[in-house]
């Protein structure tokens, strides 16, 4: 089930983008983490592939941890995943 970061309002929706399942909901804040740290192929990017040792990085470079957990249980047991970010 979806999660949000204790304290934070929830105001950007991610989706599986192959499947379309709601993954779950994030703060801008959040947003802009992974958008500082995730490769952007233009301007009006709103989409990421995340993967295991993506995640690993992430978790050590300090980004939210609730972000981290949310994004590890949308993966599962797959290798990697596109997700696709809107505004609520």
């Amino acid at each position: 089930m979806a999660q949000r970061a204790v304290g934070e309002t929830a105001m950007v929706k991610l989706h599986d983008k192959e499947t379309g399942a709601f993954v779950g909901e994030i703060s801008d804040q959040q947003l802009q983490q992974l958008m500082d740290v995730l490769e952007e192929e233009s301007s009006i990017d709103r989409d990421y592939f995340v993967n295991r040792a993506q995640l690993e990085f992430l978790e050590e470079q300090g980004l939210d941890r609730a972000l981290i957990g949310l994004l590890r249980t949308a993966l599962g047991n797959r290798e990697g995943m596109e997700i696709v970010w809107g505004k609520s």
